[in-house]
């Protein structure tokens, strides 16, 4: 199974939708809150390539991007082999 990680902040309901696409595959995921900035909320940007939003989402350290674009990768049919790999 693929290492899944995910910068969320509280009460977000983009955050909710990713977890729950990623839960209902069976995915368990390392969860990161930003909520109160901090060394994390700067570790995502700079990991995500200067996005501030979330989610980000990354799968074995590649970056997903957020939950429109996690949910467009599982419409093509493109998260499942990420997430067996």
């Amino acid at each position: 199974m693929a290492k899944v990680e995910i910068y969320t902040k509280a009460f977000c309901p983009y955050c909710t939708r990713a977890k729950g696409l990623l839960k209902s595959k069976g995915v368990t995921f390392e969860e990161y809150d930003i909520s109160m900035g901090g060394s994390k909320r700067q570790e995502m940007i700079q990991r995500a390539n200067g996005r501030s939003t979330v989610p980000q989402i990354f799968i074995d350290g590649r970056h997903m991007g957020g939950s429109d674009d996690l949910a467009a990768l599982d419409r093509q049919g493109g998260l499942d082999p990420l997430l067996a790999a």
